[in-house]
């Protein structure tokens, strides 16, 4: 395998990547979108471009038949720019330095974007799976975390894989367990009053310090005894408001919560326990309201299944060594299919440090690497006609 022309194929790939700008705010992935479409077209793939949001477009190409299915993806949004004058190139112009591509998305996601376009087009050229159905997807809406990307395919049955790997910055190491993760909102309601007599009103931010402080003592004890390896079971209230003005006793203020469940633990069952802890504040009925904004349960992914021993043994081919597992801190497209049974893994190049900071950069050594060990994972589950 000449590792000089899959260099060359992947910095043009990923050169042409970071030039087709898809940051949200907007999260308008229609042109990097057609882009991607456009190379699995030609490589021979079946390819739709799907989208339920306008601006939103996704993108799916199969190649074989049956099963088994072995899905890939990578999302194609970004963050923002952010402040330009920290960035010491320009961010939609791929920067060889030192070894590493700098450049907006080089890291997340789009040299992952890159290695998984290079590995579409090699099995095309080789004559493609010998068994089953290969399929990439490139979406967007993750950087939003919202149901318009890989949820909607998922949703939508455009997509059911029995192993998915998604591109993430795992230096070319493994992610098989990934915490769930739920939005929750506390609102609490009192009554108005003006400020020189607080006594005749009922100061909603008060009450909602009261439930505050109840999660502190009631439910964050219970959550750092909960860990699963080097996973922690966590809460954190990112956001509060309430109030009018300094002179007005405040009628409702709310908090919203984010809240890190371990792969065993499910969603409602984090719900009820928050809700129960709340309820035993003492708080007056209707003074106060639970709502889930958002929420999916973790996974994991069983160390003796398919996806997981072809992976990790083409990891140990290629690096000497065994594959490691990483712990993961954020969550990933794969959280919707958690509930699936089906085998997850996170691996891709960069390293997660690089992702949302100003002179992002992925080094092109890892690409490369990534590129053989995925092509060596897809002969090793699905074998390749060449």
């Amino acid at each position: 395998m000449n590792e000089t022309a899959i260099r060359d194929r992947l910095t043009e790939i990923l050169r042409d990547l970071i030039a087709i700008p898809s940051p949200f705010p907007p999260g308008d992935s229609v042109a990097i979108s057609a882009y991607a479409a456009g190379r699995l077209r030609a490589a021979g793939y079946r390819t739709e471009v799907l989208a339920e949001a306008p601006g939103v477009d996704n993108v799916v190409g199969r190649l074989g038949e049956g099963g088994p299915q072995l899905v890939f993806n990578a999302h194609s949004d970004t963050v923002a720019v952010g402040d330009r004058s920290l960035w010491s190139s320009d961010p939609y112009q791929a920067e060889m330095r030192d070894g590493r591509i700098h450049g907006l998305g080089a890291g997340n996601c789009k040299g992952s974007m890159a290695v998984q376009l290079w590995l579409a087009e090699e099995i095309a050229r080789r004559g493609g799976p010998a068994r089953g159905t290969l399929a990439f997807t490139f979406v967007a809406d993750e950087e939003n975390l919202g149901p318009h990307g890989m949820a909607f395919l998922r949703r939508a049955g455009h997509v059911r894989p029995d192993i998915l790997i998604l591109g993430a910055q795992t230096e070319n190491q493994m992610i098989v367990a990934e915490r769930g993760v739920l939005w929750a909102r506390v609102t609490t309601s009192g009554r108005a009053a003006h400020a020189g007599n607080p006594a005749a009103g009922d100061n909603a931010i008060l009450r909602l310090v009261r439930l505050l402080g109840t999660l502190e003592t009631q439910l964050k004890p219970r959550l750092d005894a909960r860990r699963d390896g080097d996973m922690q079971s966590t809460i954190n209230v990112g956001l509060i408001d309430g109030g009018a003005n300094a002179n007005v006793v405040p009628a409702r203020a709310g908090m919203t919560i984010d809240r890190r469940l371990l792969p065993g633990e499910k969603v409602e069952d984090a719900l009820a326990e928050l809700h129960a802890i709340l309820e035993a504040a003492g708080e007056p009925a209707g003074s106060w309201a639970l709502e889930r904004l958002t929420g999916t349960n973790g996974f994991r992914a069983g160390a003796d299944g398919p996806g997981v021993t072809a992976l990790a043994a083409a990891i140990a081919a290629r690096s000497g060594h065994p594959a490691r597992l990483l712990n993961a801190t954020g969550v990933s497209d794969g959280r919707y299919f958690a509930d699936d049974g089906i085998e997850i893994v996170n691996f891709g190049p960069g390293s997660g440090a690089e992702g949302h900071a100003a002179n992002e950069s992925v080094p092109l050594s890892q690409m490369v690497e990534s590129a053989i060990i995925l092509l060596n994972c897809v002969h090793n589950l699905l074998g390749i006609r060449d």
